[in-house]
Order: structure tokens, then sequence, then C-alpha cells
């Protein structure tokens, strides 16, 4: 099968950022190598070291310091997702043990902090004081998302506004971060730095809106992780929003009975509920009117094979399966 044209555009930095990634994991304590080694080595998707690169050569930049900086963004994203993990109490990540589950939680909440600290290390190497700001904003903000999604556990009230605020606050930011500091290492202009910072946080937005349609009509061997966590959780996403809210009473009761108590048991009469409620055309329609909103904001670059290919890739988030 053909790789997307984005991934194709970005091949050669790809490799020159996991070069970079290998050698930033770098310690003389072995339990930070193991941990940091084990939860990079189970690959995934690289969106937000992507973004980087393509905002950046969407306005013609490439080169070593751009490569730095998008291995810093994907050491964010890493450690965002070791302390997840540990939160939610997951035991599977891309069809893979947690590092919790095999390390334990000391460990993987003590490397995440590793990984935040060596990025911040990262971004004081571009001398750039707006790169720093960028991120500190966008850590703190993600911070305060993972606290809005706690409060949110078990909430049979959240409305789709405060919905998005969380996946705005918790994924869809550094998303943006990822778009806007590609920009900032192209000397963007400032109407295409805010271009692709918009386009960042439409994109992260539609991503994480199909992850939490997927829960309820996904594949567990594509998806990496049990159908249901987010139900297990106690997570009011999206699908189940709006049973609650549009679905027939009976519907609506047990997504709630099974949200509060946050019951896998009840999945599958969950699941049938979603189904018979259109939830899932629904939040697919959102995602794809974010992507589209994301596509949007790409009128201010300049057309080229860059530009093309950050289209797709904004299209390819809504039709995934994985």
């Amino acid at each position: 099968m053909t790789a997307p044209l984005f991934r194709q555009l970005i091949a050669d930095d790809m490799h020159a950022v996991d070069q970079v990634i290998r050698r930033s994991l770098h310690s003389d304590v072995v339990l930070i190598r193991q941990v940091a080694e084990y939860i990079i080595g189970a690959g995934g998707k690289r969106l937000r070291p992507t973004l980087v690169l393509l905002a950046a050569r969407a306005l013609g930049a490439c080169g070593e310091q751009i490569h730095t900086q998008a291995a810093m963004i994907e050491f964010i994203h890493t450690a965002t997702l070791l302390h997840d993990d540990v939160v939610d109490e997951s035991a599977l990540r891309r069809g893979r043990d947690t590092a919790n589950a095999l390390f334990g939680n000391a460990a993987s909440v003590l490397v995440g902090d590793f990984l935040y600290t060596r990025a911040f290390q990262m971004m004081v190497g571009t001398q750039d004081l707006r790169v720093l700001d960028v991120m500190a904003e966008a850590t703190n903000i993600i911070a305060e998302g993972e606290v809005l999604q706690l409060l949110n556990i078990g909430n049979t009230d959240v409305d789709e506004d405060a919905y998005l605020r969380v996946i705005q606050y918790k994924t869809a930011k550094l998303f943006e971060a990822a778009g806007r500091v590609g920009a900032m290492l192209a000397k963007a202009t400032p109407e295409q730095e805010a271009a692709l910072a918009a386009y960042g946080m439409h994109l992260g937005t539609a991503f994480q809106i199909i992850d939490d349609v997927l829960d309820y009509s996904g594949d567990a061997a594509t998806i990496g992780k049990s159908l249901g966590d987010d139900l297990a959780e106690g997570k009011p996403t999206l699908p189940l929003i709006y049973v609650m809210r549009h679905g027939e009473a009976a519907d609506a009761e047990c997504v709630r009975h099974a949200l509060s108590h946050a019951d896998r048991e009840h999945f599958a009469a969950v699941l049938a509920a979603v189904q018979r409620s259109g939830a899932l055309d629904y939040a697919r329609e959102q995602a794809r009117l974010a992507a589209e909103r994301a596509v949007s904001a790409l009128d201010a670059i300049p057309d080229s094979d860059t530009r093309t290919a950050m289209i797709e890739l904004a299209r390819l988030s809504v039709a995934r399966e994985a």
C-alpha cells in the first residue's frame, strides 16, 4: 500500500527526528532508559512531530533545529501518555502492555517527568524565548485539561461545550503548539503562524473526536486498546453525551447509569444505545466539520505539495479506523 503523501514528503525528516529521539533519551539511570525506550519504541502515529515538520516545510524550512523541536513535541506527548495511563489505570496502549502495567506507577510518573524536563532542555536549544513561551503555555493548558477531565469522570451533566473544552485543552492544544512552533522556526508571518496554529487546533479536535468514536465502533486489535475503556473510566465522551441528550429515554438512562458507575459490564447495552441513537454518525460529522475548519485555515498558506498533504492529513484523520 502506498504511503499517504504527507508520510512520503517527510520520510527523511522523520528518520532524522527518530534519531534525535534516540539520542535524547540517553540517561545514566538504566530504568529511565528502559521505560522511555519502551514507550517511544511502541511507535504510534507521530502526528505531533509530523505537524511540526509539515508546518515548517509548508513555508520552505527544514533542518536540524526543526528535527530537534519535532522530537521535543513528541517527548511532551509521550510524557502525557505515561501520566494518563497511570491516572486511567490503563493496561493496554497500541496493543502492548502500558509502561505502568510493566514497570509500575511510580516509574511511569517519574520517567514522564524526565521526558518533560528533557523536552524543556531541548526547547532552550532554540535560544528563542517565543518557543519557550508557547510550550510553557501549552503544557500548562494540557495539565488543566487533565484536571478538567478528572472532574468530569462519571458526570452525566457534561454537555458538548464542556466536552470540547476538555479535548481542546488536553489534546488539541499540543497539535496547535506543534503547528505554531513549526511556523515560528520557519520565520512565518503573523498571519501564517496563526493559520498553522489554527490548523493544528482543529486537526487535534477532529482527531480526538474520532478516537472517542472508535471506543464504540472500532476493533480492539486495530485500535490497540480494549473497547469500552472510556466507559470503564467514566469518561463522558461525545457519543455518550449525544445519547443522554437526544436518545430515547430508556437508552439515555442506560448510559447515565453505566457512566455514573464507570461500569464496563453494561458496555453491550450502552453500545446498542449509541448505535440506535445515531450518536456515532453525529460525532463523525462533528469531526468532519473540525477537519474542514483545519483545511480552511490553510488558505493563508502558499499552494504546494506540502499544503496538499496537510489537507490530505486533515481528511484522513476523520476517515481512519485506528
